[in-house]
């Protein structure tokens, strides 16, 4: 997290989630479900997408989709390895497939073509 006002912002850090065989009907899914709100708020996370069936347009894509949105990676990771989000954890993990990461996101007025630019700088 940036702490120098005159510094760019910090890009948003996203934690995702791709989850497969979900128990919906287990106990421990509606536990952690009713307990993860708590666990993102002191981490000003934010669900974005939460258990949503991709339309597939390119390929297969069985499973469901959890996108939490935070103000930083950091603060995304600081979640995940939080207590209280370390306490539930197992509720999912062991009542479903999954794989999780964390993603940074792109500054406000991002475009593709950067890239190409600092592709094309000379490496130091």
């Amino acid at each position: 997290m940036h702490n120098d006002p005159s510094a760019a912002p910090c890009p948003p850090g996203y934690a995702v989630a791709y989850l497969r065989d979900v128990e919906l009907e287990s106990p421990a899914i509606a536990e952690y479900l009713t307990r993860i709100d708590a666990t993102l708020t002191p981490h000003e996370g934010q669900f974005l997408v939460h258990g949503t069936t991709p339309e597939a347009v390119e390929g297969e894509w069985p499973g469901s989709i959890v996108i939490v949105r935070f103000p930083s990676v950091d603060q995304a990771r600081g979640w995940y390895e939080s207590p209280d989000y370390q306490a539930i954890l197992p509720l999912r993990t062991g009542h479903s497939h999954s794989i999780a990461a964390f993603l940074e996101g792109v500054p406000a007025g991002y475009r593709a073509a950067s890239l190409v630019a600092a592709m094309a700088k000379p490496q130091e």
